[in-house]
């Protein structure tokens, strides 16, 4: 039977063994430094006024009365060094560097360094795909002394590194590198169709995919309206952010243009034309109010190219046409008669 316990090394009291009491006290002295192991440094250089109960692991190129005892736990009881050995996964609170470290079976390193933690929940529950898991009213990242960045790295381009916001735990908005290294601002209502509302490309191109704007006309022809009659629209050359055609204007010819978004839009009416008498083209906001107008009050046989521009406030759902008064002969179409319109 051995003399010793197998983890520890603490002494066994034998059968018929005298003085028992010594050996019973010496497994307590071990017990005594091991159990919530505090080490108070860790060093090759014994100290010289040790204080009774200290611990200190001993370095890899011990002297004096630790000579020969490297990598050992040397405890001060009873105005004795006692050395003992430590086994792979003790665990002690190093004092001198307010660690807690961990014995690798050759050296002493800081816990969390060594440990792999797949999963921390705080308040909260993690998973496999949200290993980390915060709920508190507020998370702090505190700069040490200067600055403080928070990094979101990713493999490779065409993968996501993003921050998201949720309502419900459904997405709402997103910002970051979706699928490439441009930057972008994305929105959702459902938290399945997405928008993306501001875009920066990677060489720092400012885009904005979702802002309202269109150039429209009537079409490629050249048409005569009546007096206090209607163009609407029937082409629209370029088109973001949610125009659409609606249903055909009143007393006149074409469809409606449905504003998206509301919002102030810069407006700007190009009108080409070949005037045989005075007229004016102006667009109207829902049949009823003017937001700018083009003049001539030339009565000769010439062509004209006059522009105009101006801002409103529009409602979404208001819808735009064009109104003529007086007799003039138009060119429509693309750089010629034709409306442009923008979201501010």
């Amino acid at each position: 039977m051995s003399e010793q316990t197998v983890n520890l090394s603490l002494p066994y009291i034998l059968s018929s063994q005298a003085q028992k009491h010594v050996t019973h006290n010496e497994a307590l002295r071990r017990l005594d430094g091991l159990v919530q192991l505090v080490v108070q440094s860790e060093t090759n250089t014994p100290p010289s006024s040790p204080a009774e109960g200290a611990c200190h692991a001993v370095g890899s190129a011990p002297t004096g009365a630790w000579t020969g005892k490297a990598g050992k736990i040397a405890l001060f009881e009873d105005g004795t060094w006692i050395y003992l050995t430590p086994r792979s996964g003790w665990v002690g609170w190093f004092e001198n560097a307010s660690r807690q470290r961990i014995w690798t079976g050759t050296a002493w390193v800081d816990l969390l360094t060594e440990s792999e933690i797949s999963q921390i929940g705080i308040n909260a529950s993690a998973d496999a795909t949200n290993r980390l898991v915060v709920s508190a009213a507020a998370t702090l990242l505190n700069h040490a002394g200067a600055g403080h960045q928070l990094k979101i790295n990713k493999a490779d381009a065409g993968d996501t590194g993003s921050l998201m916001f949720q309502t419900g735990f459904s997405g709402r908005a997103e910002m970051g590198l979706s699928g490439s290294d441009d930057f972008e601002i994305k929105v959702s209502a459902d938290g399945s169709a997405w928008a993306t509302a501001l875009k920066t490309s990677a060489s720092g191109a400012l885009l904005m995919p979702g802002r309202p704007l269109v150039r429209a006309s009537y079409g490629e022809t050249a048409l005569t309206p009546a007096n206090n009659t209607r163009t609407g629209f029937g082409t629209l050359h370029l088109n973001q952010g949610g125009f659409a055609l609606g249903a055909t204007v009143t007393s006149g010819v074409g469809s409606r243009l449905t504003v998206p978004v509301t919002g102030f839009y810069m407006i700007t009416l190009n009108v080409s034309s070949f005037a045989a008498a005075s007229y004016s083209v102006a667009v109207q906001q829902n049949g009823a109010t003017n937001l700018l107008t083009v003049r001539d009050s030339d009565t000769g046989s010439q062509s004209y190219s006059q522009s105009a521009t101006s801002l409103a406030y529009l409602t979404a759902g208001d819808w735009i046409a064009l109104h003529h008064t007086g007799t003039a002969e138009f060119q429509f179409g693309y750089g010629k008669t034709e409306l442009v319109m923008a979201l501010m």
